[in-house]
């Protein structure tokens, strides 16, 4: 196993994992509940690991974890109920209706 990195917190490292675990790179995240040990240990050494089962998969993994940064981030209006949306979404949270082209 390999440890491509430290994640921010438990909810980011399960997304990566799960990313990673999607496109068949078996991953596991390691450490999850160490943040209860923060002010006795490093903060650092308290932080979620996403762990590679194949060391030979270090490469790709590390390629899909730059993507999934570079998301395109949107802000619009939505023509059904006037609601504005942020980030990667194309489709209203309040009403359902898609991000107009």
């Amino acid at each position: 196993m390999l440890r491509l990195t430290q994640a921010p917190n438990i909810a980011i490292a399960t997304l990566w994992r799960d990313l990673l675990c999607e496109a068949g790179l078996p991953a596991s995240v390691q450490r999850q509940h160490l943040g209860a040990a923060a002010g006795h240990l490093p903060p650092g050494e308290c932080l979620p690991e996403l762990w590679l089962q194949h060391p030979e998969h270090a490469e790709r993994a590390r390629a899909l974890l730059r993507e999934l940064e570079r998301l395109p981030q949107r802000q619009w209006f939505c023509p059904g109920c006037s609601e504005q949306v942020e980030g990667g979404f194309e489709q209203c949270w309040n009403c359902g209706q898609m991000m107009p082209t």
